[in-house]
């Protein structure tokens, strides 16, 4: 079983975008001492939370200050970009750093409709992925009747993303390796491996069914810390759904701690004479948190040890890729430490 990491860039409390961008590239350092496989960075747009916007430009920068570990994006989401540009720059880092440039492509815009609009300009342009991706393949291959320079005949491995059933399809069909976004959209997990796993071709890049499932993890040296450390990505989680976007904030006691602390913040909504309970608005949102966080590690070594082996039981897999919403950069170095030390006992 490999082991990677997926960074958004995100900013932490009284950050602005540079800290969080020179966080990124010390997360990226002490990953490629522990022997990480690869570590991906993501594409968001309009989030003022998070610094990954222009992907393309912090790979470039943690590869110039990695060594041996692969870093890729998390993906390209293809709705943005035209796939030639995209064979451009990414020939470009191939060119800068051979045989360590990872393609992540994801079929989604990733952003709401205005940004879509004022990134791509056209949003009533007909987007087929697997189109696209047959498209920026060729670039690589050198079979368009455009080339792409200096992408052309270069080696840049592609990977399909998804949070849900769809590009499971695309990804079996042209032989890809898949990656699950089940660090935040878990529902459709084992559905969307199985459907792969059935439908996948063999192809010149992958003879058989390549699985990379994303997952939040926090471990530490106690359960109890772990737990506390993780109510960062409890209060993160919440910030998303309810649009507050803050980035990570500090952790607080415990997890009831968050939930008392949101309804002390919470106006209740009336609805003509009926009030709505507190309770009703929490229970809700804790659903929703609860779900979307649904695959976590979190614990001390022997308790994340068994959380990944039970997972690894209902879903078969080849990869992690673990997403991290620790605050204190210390102990999100240290959980990621613990973690490789967790998969180095697993393979034996």
């Amino acid at each position: 079983m490999k082991i990677s990491i997926l960074n958004l860039a995100p900013l932490r409390q009284g950050e602005n975008f540079k800290d969080a961008i020179d966080a990124m590239v010390k997360l990226a350092k002490k990953a490629d001492e522990l022997g990480y496989e690869r570590y991906w960075i993501a594409e968001h747009h309009n989030t003022k939370s998070v610094a990954s916007s222009a992907t393309q430009l912090l790979i470039q920068r943690t590869l110039d200050n990695t060594k041996n570990i692969r870093v890729g994006s998390g993906g390209v989401m293809l709705p943005n970009h035209s796939p030639y540009i995209v064979a451009e720059q990414y020939g470009t880092l191939e060119t800068l750093y051979p045989g360590r440039v990872d393609l992540g492509l994801g079929r989604a815009p990733g952003t709401d409709y205005n940004t879509a609009r004022a990134i791509r300009r056209n949003t009533n342009r007909e987007m087929d992925f697997k189109k696209e991706v047959v498209e920026l393949s060729g670039y690589f291959k050198d079979t368009r009747p455009v080339h792409a320079y200096p992408a052309a005949g270069l080696d840049v491995p592609l990977y399909i993303l998804g949070s849900s059933t769809d590009s499971a399809y695309v990804a079996a069909e042209l032989g890809l390796p898949y990656s699950f976004a089940s660090h935040f959209a878990p529902a459709m997990m084992e559905n969307a491996v199985a459907i792969y796993r059935h439908y996948f071709k063999p192809s010149e890049v992958l003879s058989e069914p390549y699985v990379i499932l994303g997952a939040n993890a926090v471990v530490s040296d106690t359960d109890e810390e772990a737990k506390r450390l993780s109510t960062t990505q409890i209060q993160s989680f919440l910030n998303i759904i309810t649009s507050n976007p803050q980035g990570m904030v500090p952790p607080v006691q415990s997890e009831e701690a968050v939930w008392k602390n949101y309804i002390a913040t919470t106006k209740v909504p009336h609805f003509g004479p009926i009030a709505f309970e507190h309770d009703e608005i929490v229970d809700h949102e804790k659903a929703v948190v609860n779900q979307m966080t649904k695959i976590s590690f979190i614990g001390n070594k022997e308790t994340v040890k068994n959380q990944i082996l039970d997972l690894k039981r209902r879903v078969e897999f080849d990869e992690l890729m673990i997403n991290s919403y620790i605050y204190d950069e210390k102990a999100q170095h240290h959980s990621y430490e613990l973690l490789k030390e967790v998969i180095d006992d697993i393979n034996g």
